[in-house]
């Protein structure tokens, strides 16, 4: 079995979710109001729209959204540079912790996504 190729958002709003994960990851998707794929090194993440989902799959997400926590991590090669990057962009990022080492040997911050969803950013030495 492969790991993972790839994570799908469902929301409200796929627009601005899309210009978000644009902004915030340096890279450019073709933005519509239904589905967005943003390709990665190794996968992709999707935003689908949830009404056009639920047509699509034929079931209703609201049923099954489990707990509502998402946290998404991505490998940076400078927590502290992407922090001050991310504070420079035009847009209004809710951070939940700065840039924090660990006896493990990481450091990482995390912030949220327009939908709630916890963003993090991780270099592990």
């Amino acid at each position: 079995m492969k790991f993972l190729s790839g994570v799908c958002f469902i929301t409200e709003d796929v627009a601005k979710l899309a210009e978000f994960y644009e902004k915030v990851l340096q890279i450019k998707a073709n933005i519509n109001d239904v589905h967005v794929q943003i390709p990665l090194d190794g996968g992709v993440i999707t935003l689908y729209s949830r009404k056009a989902a639920e047509k699509d799959m034929g079931f209703d997400f609201s049923k099954y959204h489990g707990t509502g926590l998402t946290k998404i991590s991505f490998n940076v090669k400078d927590v502290d540079a992407e922090y001050e990057r991310l504070k420079s962009l035009d847009v209004n990022i809710d951070f939940i912790t700065l840039p924090t080492s660990y006896p493990w040997g990481a450091r990482s911050m995390h912030f949220h996504d327009p939908d709630g969803n916890i963003v993090c950013f991780l270099s592990i030495k």
